[in-house]
């Protein structure tokens, strides 16, 4: 089995999916700006990983073979960092990644995801990209976790919809990937197996919490001003606005296929996510 480095791995596909690769045998790392050994999973070593701080890069590529790549958190342009990266994990003999990109980011070769995307197939390593929809966890542990919190998820969506994965489904991916050089050299979109409204899945979640939830279709204009004023950069308040804007226009609904391609199965339902969280709610977290 493989040493795989896990970026983002106190995260929430990273934790998932060193938790998959420490069950299957392979000897894991997980990288992040504030390793803590004590919620580190069985066989899973904590190490530090920071972007902006790439005398720690070196020490935690030492001897990986493996890698899984999340780009920074709250940055809009993280080109620079990734494709250096890119290089360091040329440098230091790491032969294949998997890169966490996101759905639609190969509709234009001039978004930074996809340069990203492309400097790593040009790289010379052994690749594969995930392309994810919305997670349906950024209503327990991400950037709707504080709404829910608060009872009231206010969203600039109207009645657009959008099929939200599981991430534990991209984690079972993601998984797979790792270990599977059969998916080498192909970009993976992921989405679940029906687009719901955010009027839909607020009422889900609420369901299965046993609480009500409200939803408020928001004012574009006025909900990024709300997100700058609790901390967001502007600049990543504004491509929040904007990617919430195309589910508004109704250009995020459709469904994609990877998790089929790769697991050979069904990615699991909204419904059966939400109706289960009673049992599995983790600790609101932030992204």
């Amino acid at each position: 089995m493989p040493r795989v480095l896990v970026l983002g791995g106190t995260g929430k596909t990273g934790r998932r999916i060193t938790r998959r690769l420490a069950a299957a045998g392979a000897d894991v790392r997980a990288g992040a700006r504030h390793p803590d050994a004590g919620r580190a999973e069985p066989g899973v070593r904590p190490v530090r990983f920071d972007w902006d701080d790439r005398t720690t890069w070196d020490p935690a590529l030492a001897d990986v073979e493996v890698a899984y790549l999340v780009p920074p958190a709250l940055v809009v342009d993280h080109t620079g960092p990734v494709t250096a990266f890119v290089d360091a994990l040329r440098a230091a003999g790491v032969r294949r990644a998997v890169f966490l990109s996101a759905r639609g980011a190969d509709a234009s070769d001039d978004s930074p995801m996809r340069r990203e995307e492309l400097a790593l197939a040009a790289s010379g390593l052994a690749w594969s990209v995930l392309r994810p929809s919305w997670f349906m966890q950024n209503f327990t542990e991400g950037a709707f976790a504080g709404m829910v919190a608060e009872g009231t998820v206010a969203l600039p969506v109207g009645e657009g919809a959008n099929p939200m994965i599981d991430a534990e489904d991209i984690a079972d991916v993601a998984t797979r990937l790792l270990l599977d050089e059969r998916f080498d050299g192909q970009g993976y979109d992921l989405s679940g197996p029906a687009a719901l409204s955010f009027a839909q899945a607020t009422k889900l979640v609420g369901e299965g919490l046993g609480r009500e939830l409200q939803f408020v279709d928001a004012d574009p204009e006025g909900w990024g001003r709300q997100m700058e004023a609790v901390g967001v950069p502007a600049d990543y308040a504004a491509l929040l606005g904007f990617l919430l804007g195309l589910v508004r226009a109704g250009a995020d609904a459709h469904l994609s296929d990877g998790v089929q391609r790769v697991l050979g199965r069904e990615p699991r339902s909204f419904e059966a996510w939400a109706a289960a969280l009673p049992r599995t709610q983790e600790r609101v977290v932030g992204r």
